[in-house]
């Protein structure tokens, strides 16, 4: 096939032998196969931000990380220089979390370079050798569920323990190769210490999960384990081998409103009390 010219440059520089052909187009990127230093990989070519479907929103790049004050600060102004960080720091998020993913054993694609917005990876194949299907593609037995749930849930907790919520989970970003299930697309993955927004995404991650192969195995429908592992997580207790029930146990206990305004009060009396002191 002609080679796009997204890849030209990395063929041009001995990265990519040969493209052979599209794999697949998604929201965010297309990916094609290609062969990389005599092996069969993946090239994932980022799409421009004005033709994706899936929006850079503030929510995920919450807590990012930036090189300094200058890339910040063009970043909230929206400036043609600000939109051109903005889209690095947004690619090099899934290549940062592959790393640190693949470095702490959860199932991700490995990583090989990451050049000009085209990230090059491991290709995934099923037991045939040809590309791993998606987990939507399944007909799933009951039994198959509930192991691939039971895999799921180690990854996702094996994530969250390097300090990663993929905040965009479903059964159309797991491929099933020879070996299982694998986590992939992560471009909008967040830092769990750092965004506020964790919590929640981590919950809908694990409840997708839940509702897609609770149709298979309906007793899955009923859990609560995002809830669970998040409560885990929180108490500094949280390892990859923790056991997990799907329950989740809120404390009952009401908000002391009265006492929170109280306090509020007597922080005001007192800021008052400093004031009049200085003069």
């Amino acid at each position: 096939m002609k080679t796009p010219n997204s890849l030209e440059p990395l063929v041009q520089d001995g990265f990519v032998d040969e493209v052979i052909r599209p794999l697949k187009s998604g929201k965010e990127a297309s990916v094609y196969l290609v062969r990389s230093q005599g092996e069969l990989r993946c090239a994932k070519v980022y799409k421009e931000a004005n033709r994706r479907g899936f929006h850079q929103q503030a929510t995920y790049q919450e807590g990012r990380k930036v090189r300094n004050s200058r890339q910040a600060r063009a970043m909230q102004k929206h400036t043609r220089f600000g939109r051109q960080q903005n889209e690095e720091v947004w690619q090099n998020a899934e290549v940062s979390a592959l790393y640190r993913l693949a470095a702490a054993g959860v199932r991700v694609p490995q990583p090989f370079h990451f050049i000009e917005g085209v990230l090059i990876m491991e290709l995934l194949t099923d037991k045939h050798g040809d590309p791993a299907p998606r987990l939507n593609d399944f007909d799933l037995t009951r039994e198959q569920a509930l192991e691939y749930h039971g895999i799921l849930l180690k990854e996702v907790v094996k994530m969250l323990c390097a300090g990663i919520v993929h905040s965009d989970l479903s059964e159309f970003n797991v491929l099933v190769d020879k070996h299982g299930p694998v986590i992939i697309d992560l471009p909008q993955a967040v830092d769990a210490a750092a965004n506020n927004h964790a919590a929640r995404m981590l919950e809908r991650d694990v409840k997708n999960l839940s509702s897609y192969l609770g149709r298979f195995a309906p007793s899955l429908l009923g859990t609560s384990y995002g809830k669970e592992i998040w409560k885990i997580y929180e108490s500094g207790n949280l390892t990859p081998e923790v056991r997990l029930t799907g329950c989740y146990k809120g404390s009952g206990r009401q908000a002391d409103l009265g006492g929170v305004i109280r306090e509020i009060h007597d922080a005001r009396e007192e800021a008052l009390r400093q004031k009049f002191k200085r003069r």
